[in-house]
């Protein structure tokens, strides 16, 4: 079963001031919300897919990693020791019981399911509940990039259009892009992640089909050319740039003008490279 982007989960350090940044670039930033253990997230949210901004809230009491359980909150608190920037894809998910077991067999992720809850706000200010089941799997060899899947069980209290309408325009994801030093090495655990059968666009590169968005795997040079400025791992896989689609290219560069953010034309897209976005390059594309 090939499975489509559920979220992108993107670590920084200072929540509210990235949170400011994607406000610039045009997106819709909800509002604060905090997890049990203590990371706290702002999320960006378009049509079946959305972005998640998190952070290390103050007084965290992370629980650490142990045998058996992957720690999500460890992993983020891990990641930000070292560098902002994109950390984890994340997956739809039907069944997460079902899927952890599934990569329990296939060798890539012998985790317990993890589930969990939290309170959310509606438009309007009023309280509600959302609630999730992750189902994790693990590449060896890519200590730095994190894979789960996520089965919503409130879908109705999580998705909502009127967080889906951004002032650029922007109408979901097109690409996330993996810098890997030998991107054929990842082909067996991403072919077993994602359900989908990679095509080879380049030479050494890959690409994997996610419903209406695809992974992108390819050598860190690659990784620059495509996205001006990345901050990839030279030893490891990492995650570096994703991109989405908005509705007007030429309206989108006139507003990243009129905000000041950099970027540069690269083929039919606008690139804001990480360095100027807290580690992660993002592109965007006309729909």
């Amino acid at each position: 079963m090939t499975r489509r982007i559920d979220h992108l989960v993107i670590a920084v350090h200072d929540l509210d001031k990235v949170a400011d940044f994607y406000r610039r670039l045009g997106f819709q930033v909800g509002a604060r919300n905090r997890h049990s253990w203590g990371t706290e997230n702002r999320l960006v949210q378009f049509p079946g897919t959305f972005l998640e901004l998190i952070t290390v809230g103050e007084g965290a009491q992370i629980p650490p990693h142990k045998p058996g359980h992957f720690g999500f909150g460890a992993f983020v608190q891990d990641y930000l020791r070292h560098r902002e920037g994109l950390a984890m894809l994340v997956l739809d998910s039907r069944d997460a019981k079902r899927d952890a077991a599934a990569f329990a067999q296939n060798g890539i992720g012998a985790f317990e399911p993890f589930h969990f809850e939290r309170g959310g706000k509606k438009p309007d200010g009023s309280e509600t509940k959302v609630a999730f089941t992750l189902a994790f799997a693990a590449d060896p060899s890519a200590p730095k990039a994190g894979f789960f899947v996520c089965q919503q069980h409130y879908p109705e209290n999580f998705w909502n259009p009127a967080f889906q309408v951004h002032d650029n325009g922007a109408t979901g994801l097109a690409t996330v892009a993996l810098a890997a030093p030998e991107p054929d090495r990842c082909k067996k655990f991403l072919t077993d992640f994602t359900g989908s059968i990679p095509t080879s666009p380049a030479l050494h590169d890959l690409s994997f089909r996610l419903a209406d968005a695809h992974l992108d795997v390819m050598t860190p040079d690659d990784a620059g050319e495509t996205y001006i400025s990345v901050e990839a791992e030279l030893d490891q896989p990492s995650f570096v740039a994703f991109a989405v689609r908005v509705e007007d290219i030429h309206i989108q560069a006139k507003r990243l003008d009129a905000a000041e953010v950099p970027y540069q034309h690269v083929g039919s897209r606008l690139v804001v490279p990480a360095s100027a976005a807290f580690g992660v390059a993002i592109a965007f594309e006309a729909t």
